[in-house]
């Protein structure tokens, strides 16, 4: 007789512990049935995950499912297991039949990473049931403390369990307890019990490995070997005899005269891991009437050659078997404390096995993305660094830090309210729902005739639109996007100078309503576009952009806005650009919205709960960036991006600095800094080089490499093309939030740029009663330059008679890793920033600071927070000027000079109430002092 078929004779069923495609598409399910009298499969994550990764066995069934539209990682997987958990049930149904509902099962285990969760294991097994829709289906749920309950209500509702990673007699009573309650439950609501079954798995060789761990560590080495190979067939023969004694109690009786069937104890891990025990040990000790043996394939091959069978030997020496419990007693070594950590475990265990498989999954995923690719490459620079950010992202994978993420647990960073700022994880989703009722209004727009747009906002409201007006440019046909967030009476000129106020429409965008400069334009704008078209119809000209509720919001209903769009209150500013911030200015400009949300929905899905940190790309970059600043002192983060997309530096700038500079800790990122040959720059930086597909910058790409080559880290990203501008949006979100975490600061609150808010606000007010702002006196004047300085800073720049001594002075303050901001209130066109560009390189070159530029008022919205809150290791030249045609705000005794002077005027007053090393150069002309300023400061480096 088949060795495994004389098994079914004892009154055991044999279960196969493996399930694959191949196994069901070349017959070998059925064989098995046929041939060894296979009663049930368990299901294996690692089996699947090989199956995936090194095989192609799932490539085309993969690839199908992805050309019907690019999906998640959990839901390919889903639809590939569930096809062979539906397919192997079909051919077991017959044995499901003949049995009466006893065998014939399959097992689905719930996913790994919940098993600590009793209603997400729940809702996750109703789900699985619902979707493999089969009657012989079981539902593996771990017998953890979270999973005890679970597996009650589930009987409850009339689910077949399989329960496991049992180790524990006393685990495995409750277990029991609770198989019962949930079949007494389902009773009472009037089911039918005898419909349902379970089985209690009991994992066996996983004692011995850890308990003959103890062994090889007691001094009596006769007691150790008495001992070696016994634990796990001990713990299992008392199992079974506690089990024969809970199922033959007068409560179980009661539910088996209604037909309930007892809960069978399963053997688990059968495969033996020390080579010195017999391959068949296991099978061959704890063959028993009412047992399921799970075995993997090469157990079964083993037991079929030469496994040895006898009946009942579960209930062979039972007495030994306690004597085995009392020795190892005496031995101090605890079975409980063994059993407890091997739940543990085993639960570490198979989600290490569900890691690896989503991992291959994402692999398989991208290779298929057709252009889609998610281009990135982080060269650590030098093997220490490279360490750290496998550790962090280990840490990451094994915490499951990444899920933490994605459900907003505010615990990944400093538990003080995190949780309400993450609702950008689901935007991209949301809008595309809503983008048809977008476009239609921007067509509307179109058709009135509008020539061009302005927004008029700050920060995340205007950083994020201007990204998207530069990189694709104006639309025929479209109205040309605009975008206005300063103060300067200069730049308020241009942009009117550009437009024709009657075929203009004005987007004011501000998520709280109170930002001053937004309201402050409005003012201006409606008063200037009521003047072009009248009163009654300027409103039509109007759009707000704001979160419900708002003071801008009110603002809008009253004058008759054409039309509010709503924001959502748990999106901050910064991370605001997929939504409505973003969206509204990019439809009115004629971009096709959808299009750009639906590939910025790709790398959504890759960076997603289900893909570890080592395939999830904003996950790794934003591990490596936290790594490298935190441990490494990498914390200048050089942004290089073609030419074509540059502009995404400016989005960038504000993402990275005001989530992450805080607490004296951050990055400090830069942008358009003139690049440089590797000797010119210290040990802080980090490099990112963001290359657009067929428009690369042979420059760029030639010094890049050869800054690599200089053991600086660098991160490569290729974008494919502009409409892929979504994809960077969504993954630099993500390495934001997670480098906050590793940063250890909160990256969703700004709470050093309300400093200068305050400041501001208080200069205005006394200007508006006194007509002035305070009186102050320079340290030098000279050729229509004055230089001005706290008392701390001037007695740190000592007295000197020229310009060119005190920026030396300044400049010799200078430490190693320090670094130079350049933060300009003057207009911000192309003439002032090559002018100040070069003295950026002038700076760099000598002394091998990073160096930053900023136009005020809009820098201190974005990198104002880390400047004022970040470490202080910043240097900080103000520069201000005259404006020789100021503009008068309507409604106020200001004028938007006064309000530029009042910013800049409050901004460095905290930037020196935080110790910083900083002066003020203030301008009589502007393009005459910059060029003075320029030669300056050329002499003071020589």
């Amino acid at each position: 007789m088949n060795r495994l078929k004389q098994l079914e004779s004892f009154g055991q069923s044999i279960w196969l512990d493996d399930l694959k495609r191949d196994l069901i598409t070349s017959g070998k399910l059925r064989s098995l049935v046929e041939r060894d009298g296979l009663k049930g499969v368990t299901s294996n994550p690692s089996i699947f995950e090989k199956a995936i990764a090194e095989s192609d066995e799932y490539a085309d069934a993969l690839k199908q499912f992805q050309s019907r539209g690019d999906h998640h990682v959990m839901e390919i997987y889903e639809h590939l297991a569930l096809a062979d958990i539906r397919d192997a049930a079909d051919i077991l149904r017959p044995v499901y039949d003949q049995t009466g509902g006893r065998d014939g099962y399959v097992s689905l285990e719930c996913s790994p990473y919940i098993a600590n969760d009793t209603e997400a294991t729940i809702a996750e097994a109703k789900r699985l049931w619902a979707a493999v829709d089969r009657a012989n289906l079981m539902v593996k749920v771990p017998g953890t403390p979270a999973g005890i309950p679970a597996i009650r209500k589930l009987v409850g509702a009339g689910l077949n369990i399989n329960i496991t990673l049992l180790f524990s007699i006393t685990v495995y009573e409750k277990v029991a307890d609770a198989y019962i309650a949930g079949l007494e439950d389902f009773l009472k609501a009037g089911g039918d019990v005898s419909r349902i079954a379970s089985v209690a798995s009991f994992f066996v060789s996983r004692i011995d490995t850890a308990a003959d761990k103890k062994l090889d560590a007691l001094p009596d080495k006769n007691i150790a070997d008495a001992l070696r190979g016994k634990v796990a067939i001990a713990n299992a023969k008392l199992a079974f005899e506690r089990y024969k004694s809970i199922f033959a109690s007068e409560r179980w009786h009661r539910l088996a005269g209604a037909g309930a069937k007892t809960q069978r104890l399963l053997w688990a891990s059968t495969s033996t891991k020390n080579p010195a025990y017999k391959d068949t040990l296991y099978v061959e000790a704890l063959i028993g009437r009412d047992t399921v043996d799970t075995m993997p394939p090469a157990t079964m091959d083993a037991f079929r050659d030469h496994g040895e069978a006898k009946a009942d030997a579960i209930e062979d020496r039972l007495a030994h078997a306690r004597s085995v419990f009392e020795t190892l007693g005496k031995q101090g070594i605890s079975l409980k404390d063994i059993t407890d950590q091997l739940v543990v475990d085993g639960v570490q265990q198979f989600a290490d096995a569900f890691d690896k498989l989503c991992g291959a999954i994402a692999r398989r995923r991208l290779a298929l993305i057709d252009g889609d690719r998610i281009g990135q490459k982080i060269s650590a620079g030098f093997p220490e660094m490279q360490a750290a950010i496998d550790r962090e992202c280990n840490d990451w994978r094994k915490k499951g830090l990444v899920r933490s993420l994605w459900s907003g647990d505010a615990a990944l960073w400093t538990n003080k309210g995190e949780e309400k700022w993450v609702g950008w994880l689901q935007i991209v989703d949301r809008e595309l729902r809503d983008v048809g009722a977008l476009e239609a209004f921007a067509n509307n727009v179109r058709r009135d005739g509008f020539g061009d747009a302005v927004l008029l906002g700050m920060g995340g409201s205007s950083l994020g639109p201007e990204v998207i007006a530069e990189t694709f440019g104006h639309q025929s046909g479209w109205p040309l996007l605009h975008v206005l967030d300063s103060t300067d009476p200069a730049q308020i000129h241009t942009i009117e100078e550009a437009v024709q106020l009657d075929k203009t429409i004005f987007i004011v965008s501000s998520k709280s309503g109170s930002t001053v400069e937004p309201n402050i334009l409005l003012d201006y704008f409606f008063a200037r576009v009521s003047a072009a078209v009248g009163r009654d119809r300027a409103g039509d000209h109007f759009v707000a952009v704001t979160d419900p509720g708002s003071s801008l919001e009110k603002r809008a209903k009253r004058s008759g806005f054409r039309h509010i769009f709503y924001g959502l209150p748990g999106i901050g500013g910064r991370y605001s650009v997929l939504s409505n911030f973003g969206l509204v200015p990019a439809a009115l400009m004629g971009i096709d919205i959808k299009r750009l949300l639906e590939t910025a929905s790709v790398m959504e899905r890759s960076c997603g709960p289900d893909v570890p940190p080592s395939e999830n790309p904003g996950v790794e970059l934003g591990i490596a960036l936290g790594v490298a600043a935190a441990s490494f002192g990498c914390n200048k983060v050089t942004i290089v991006a073609s030419p074509k997309i540059d502009d995404l530096g400016a989005w960038l700038e504000q993402l990275l600095a005001e989530s992450t500079g805080k607490d004296g800790r951050g990055l400090i990122p830069l942008t358009d800094e003139p690049l440089g040959t590797p000797d010119k720059y210290s040990a802080d930086r980090f490099f990112v080089y963001v290359e657009l597909e067929g428009m690369a910058d042979t420059y760029q790409r030639e010094a890049i490499s050869a800054l690599e080559k200089a053991s600086h880290p660098v991160a490569r990203i290729t974008v494919k093309d502009i409409w892929h501008l979504g994809q960077e949006f969504f993954r630099w979100e993500i390495a934001t939030a997670v480098a906050g975490a590793v940063i250890g600061i909160n990256p969703f609150d700004q709470p050093d740029v309300e400093a200068s808010k305050v400041k501001t606000a208080a200069l205005t007010s006394a200007y508006e009663k006194t007509r002035e702002l305070p009186v102050e006196h320079p340290l030098f004047r000279e050729n229509g330059i004055a230089v001005y300085a706290d008392p701390n800073n001037a007695s740190a720049l000592g007295r000197h008679n020229t310009l060119q001594g005190i920026l030396k002075s300044y400049f010799d303050r200078i430490e190693p890793n320090d670094y130079v901001a350049l933060l300009a209130y003057i207009e911000r066109n192309k003439a002032h920033t090559e002018a100040m560009s070069a003295m950026r390189e002038s700076i760099r070159d000598k002394t091998h600071a990073a160096t930053c530029l900023g136009f005020g008022p809009r820098f201190q919205h974005s990198t104002g927070q880390a400047y004022k809150g970040g470490p202080n290791t910043g240097v900080f030249m103000q520069i201000t000027s005259d404006d020789p045609e100021d503009i008068e705000i309507p409604g106020h005794r200001l004028s938007f000079g006064v309000v530029k002077a009042a910013q800049a005027q409050g901004d460095l007053d905290v930037l020196v109430e935080r110790g910083r090393r900083a002066l003020r150069i203030h301008l009589k002309d502007v393009d005459a002092g910059l060029a003075e300023l320029e030669r300056a400061v050329a002499e003071a480096l020589a």
